[in-house]
């Protein structure tokens, strides 16, 4: 029975994470140099990089965590080839346009501080929607219904593992309600790239990353989505070089597309 913990960088915020008994996928996004991914009203970006696998590479997955639904993160390629019965974890209004219009059989509405379990033997891997605001306050409610996401692996009861996914979001003071909720968060997934649309910051670019990083105070802290589309304007250095002045560098690790990181070491600290 696997009692094993890795992430595995596909590029953007899709990654593949391998939780024992547990393969799930998050934010599913396989388009290619050069292709286009939609943002809505009429607005679209292009892709830099290519992405670590194609879909058709994918192991045998056990569900889906989607923050929100943007190109970027579920693109048309997830909507034509991705199973119709694969389980998707994500906003209520996600859930019901991906029933509704693509006819997935088994898309999971999470309101703010709910979650779906998933069972194997004696493991169980738990998904808690969290905050996360998509932009500046009030402009955010043009924007697609976002969350971030608690990923918990179990083993006999015990915890193992607790994950945090921040999904596109800023850095407000009142995402402290997380880990004030959820403590002792060991790895956590931080989107960066500070994307901006007509001059508008949506998601957090490297010093808003950093602040929270600060204020999660996670074991790991993993940077992703920070260079693959022409809207991202904070490159990973941003980050990198925040992250030294505040003296939070032993808390980050970087990961390349196509890298599979242990989480071991996470996994085995101490709960805090």
């Amino acid at each position: 029975m696997p009692q094993d913990a890795s992430v595995t960088f596909v590029g953007t915020a899709t990654t593949l994470l391998r939780l024992g008994e547990f393969t799930l996928l998050t934010d599913p996004n396989f388009l290619h140099v050069g292709e286009a991914a939609y943002f809505g009203y009429g607005l679209w970006s292009r892709r830099r990089t290519q992405p670590a696998m194609d879909i058709d590479e994918l192991p045998e997955l056990d569900a889906v965590v989607l923050s929100h639904l943007h190109g970027d993160h579920f693109d048309r390629v997830a909507k034509a080839r991705l199973p119709r019965g694969l389980p998707i974890a994500t906003t209520p209004s996600a859930a019901r346009r991906l029933a509704a219009t693509w006819r997935f059989r088994d898309t999971i509405g999470l309101r703010t501080w709910s979650h779906v379990e998933f069972r194997k033997g004696d493991q169980t891997v738990r998904v808690t929607a969290v905050p996360a605001q998509h932009g500046p306050t009030g402009l955010h409610l043009l924007m697609p219904e976002t969350m971030g996401s608690v990923i918990d692996w179990e083993v006999a009861g015990e915890r193992r593992l607790r994950l945090y996914q921040t999904g596109d979001t800023l850095y407000r003071w009142w995402l402290r309600e997380i880990p004030e909720r959820l403590p002792g968060i060991d790895v956590m997934l931080v989107h960066l790239g500070g994307t901006r649309v007509l001059g508008l910051l949506l998601t957090m670019d490297g010093e808003q990353g950093a602040s929270l990083v600060d204020l999660i105070e996670p074991g790991l802290a993993v940077p992703i989505h920070y260079d693959d589309y022409t809207v991202f304007r904070s490159p990973l250095s941003d980050f990198q070089s925040a992250v030294r002045r505040r003296h939070l560098d032993h808390l980050v690790r970087s990961i390349v597309r196509g890298e599979t990181m242990d989480l071991e070491a996470a996994v085995t600290q101490p709960q805090r």
